[in-house]
């Protein structure tokens, strides 16, 4: 019997193969949707006539890597922060993009420590990746595109703000 199932055990990846599965569809994903790399660094704006607009910060830019920030105009009612948000780290060369961390102040070494169960911090890292999964296959399934992508006006925090005070 055991004979029978070695050969399907070894067909199934392992977690740090499903990570890299996400980084590699993460990287795809962002490329589909946003194509940021013929972009300079700034603050864009994807707005589809649905009331949630997304802000993109291309944070800095390197030979082979971007940083990045997603984001909506929402805010967190505790922090006062915009929420959701990730940020995300894209290895161009690699074709990776990388969710660092999903929530402002919370880097991993925030809520695990600094020196975590390599074992938690896997889980921790597929968690960040596959809710940027998700959120960037909702983002394309809603029409946000390069086409849609616009550089934002500087007012966008002051518009955002006003937004809340109205609703």
């Amino acid at each position: 019997m055991t004979a029978v199932l070695a050969p399907v055990a070894r067909l199934r990846p392992n977690r740090f193969a499903w990570l890299m599965g996400l980084y590699a569809e993460n990287y795809l994903r962002l490329q589909r949707v946003l194509q940021l790399r013929e972009r300079a660094p700034g603050c864009y704006l994807s707005s589809i006539g649905d009331g949630l607009d997304l802000s993109v910060e291309l944070l800095e830019r390197h030979a082979y890597t971007d940083e990045l920030r997603l984001t909506y105009g929402l805010r967190d009612p505790v922090t006062g922060q915009r929420d959701p948000s990730a940020f995300v780290r894209v290895y161009h060369d690699a074709r990776l993009a990388e969710a660092t961390h999903c929530y402002i102040g919370r880097r991993w070494q925030d809520v695990l420590g600094l020196h975590p169960d390599p074992k938690l911090l896997l889980n921790h890292r597929l968690r960040m990746n596959a809710f940027l999964d998700k959120w960037l296959e909702y983002l394309g399934e809603q029409g946000h595109s390069p086409f849609t992508l616009l550089p934002c006006a500087d007012d966008f925090e002051r518009r955002t703000d006003a937004a809340e005070n109205n609703a």
